[in-house]
């Protein structure tokens, strides 16, 4: 999005404006001089039975057919999943609790699953004082403690609740209380300026929020990487494009080899910095050099958010649900048709797998930025009409702003506003126009504008995450 600048003016920006954040206490990194993190650590969840089966014909409780089941699938999520590390362990009161929360370790996540009735109340407050988020997962006739959860969580405490008789639960549970450890793990590449609320352009205010880290580069050590870039894994990137492209209407041969050369450059810079989140403030400016639009789209594919425009709160909300849901998110700007009930997202970056890692990619046209001259090479990804998506962002580090809609239609060729279009119908377009970004004191057109789309209806994990995370959710429309 070029907010009221020309085109000169954009490519005027580069180091130089990044220099602006120095001042904040953001200083550049080298990324040979910048620390190295360890490896990731997998994410530790202590889950907790509280109290004891019964038998399966009478009483309020679970039977030990039913807690067998349970058990079994945790362990297969947590094979599946990978990334997690369960601490399991039965609890009978406060002191056994308080055993298992140390074994675990300060502020690890809990899955409090209710064996029987009152139990789980009679050995919660260890977990309450210690301020570990929790999730109450609760069988229907377990026992009464499913009053409780969301009574705690009015007082101030980090908590929610899964009432249901769906096993599979148990691996979403996992899903949402993983996203808290690996953010605390998670190291962020900035090229500045950041760009977005003020809190989620201070690192320092990011580290304590979050636990994320985020290194600023200075873009002439990148441009080393791009002229170093290999050929042949230049050559393959350029192949890759064109060749599954469902057709190239702007971009010549050069212009996708730039772009192409810029991907590669960008994947070898996630690695060197060890890094799960990039944003570049200046991507605009870089059109001499190649577009960085394929390139983030790719990172998104493996799993690697990356933002346009140095927007912070855009990232942070792909970080976010990305861990929750495995899922790349689709930053774009929005604009309305209330004449058709709809709201339309639009940007020049998209991933090609809204469905995860290992979903199915959507078709593309390569086609020049639409807002320079049509020169570049950027992805038109041509989404799925029908598909329930959910549009969000999480701003000032505290509030999620979401709603949901339906993509009604997919332009077969864009022909204005940026390449990759989704019209999705809405419940109320027009109110929410009149209440678009309201909770956001600024005037910062791009800050006020950015949306991120996920697959599917993510209201359910969007409401869980806020009482986990301490954050208010503001549903938009």
């Amino acid at each position: 999005m070029c907010d009221q600048c020309t085109r000169r003016e954009f490519l005027g920006t580069g180091v130089a404006a990044g220099l602006m954040l120095s001042s904040g206490g953001l200083t550049y990194a080298l990324a040979s001089e910048a620390p190295m993190p360890q490896p990731r650590r997998k994410a530790r969840i202590c889950v907790i039975f509280t109290g004891a089966p019964g038998p399966a014909d009478r009483g309020w409780n679970t039977d030990p057919g039913q807690m067998a089941a349970m058990k079994a699938r945790l362990d297969r999520a947590e094979k599946e999943l990978g990334n997690i590390e369960l601490v399991i362990g039965q609890s009978g009161n406060a002191e056994q609790t308080a055993a298992l929360l140390k074994q675990a370790g300060p502020k690890t996540p809990v899955l409090a699953i209710n064996l029987a009735c009152f139990a789980l109340v009679g050995v919660v407050q260890p977990i309450l004082d210690g301020g570990h988020p929790m999730i109450v997962f609760s069988l229907p006739a377990s026992g009464h403690d499913w009053m409780y959860p969301h009574r705690w969580q009015r007082r101030g405490h980090r908590v929610t609740l899964f009432p249901t008789s769906d096993y599979n639960e148990l691996e979403r549970a996992l899903r949402l209380l993983r996203v808290i450890p690996m953010m605390q793990q998670t190291r962020i590449v900035l090229f500045p300026p950041a760009q977005g609320t003020q809190p989620a352009r201070s690192p320092e205010e990011v580290k304590k929020r979050l636990g994320a880290e985020v290194v600023a580069v200075e873009e002439k050590a990148f441009d080393d990487l791009i002229n170093g870039a290999d050929e042949k894994a230049v050559r393959a990137e350029a192949e890759r494009w064109t060749k599954e492209a469902k057709e190239i209407v702007e971009p010549s041969a050069e212009d996708i080899n730039k772009a192409a050369r810029i991907s590669v450059a960008l994947q070898q810079l996630m690695e060197r910095e060890q890094a799960q989140g990039l944003a570049i403030g200046t991507c605009m400016g870089w059109l001499p050099k190649g577009f960085p639009c394929l390139g983030f789209a790719r990172l998104r594919d493996i799993g690697i958010p990356a933002a346009c425009e140095g927007d912070m709160d855009s990232l942070l909300t792909m970080l976010v649900f990305g861990y929750a849901i495995d899922r790349a998110g689709f930053q774009g700007n929005a604009t309305f048709d209330t004449s058709r009930n709809v709201v339309w997202t639009a940007h020049c970056t998209a991933p090609l797998k809204m469905e995860g890692v290992a979903g199915k990619q959507s078709p593309y046209l390569l086609r020049g930025h639409s807002e320079v001259g049509g020169s570049g090479c950027v992805p038109e990804v041509l989404y799925r009409v029908g598909q329930t998506i959910t549009r969000t962002k999480l701003v000032n580090l505290d509030t999620l702003l979401a709603s949901t809609g339906k993509v009604i239609e997919v332009p077969s060729r864009s022909v204005r506003a940026c390449r990759t279009q989704i019209v999705t119908e809405v419940r109320d377009a027009a109110k929410m126009a009149a209440n678009w970004s309201s909770v956001l004191e600024t005037e910062d057109a791009m800050t006020l504008l950015h949306r991120v789309v996920f697959y599917d209806d993510q209201m359910d994990n969007a409401r869980h995450l806020c009482r986990l995370m301490d954050m208010k959710l503001v549903e938009e429309g």
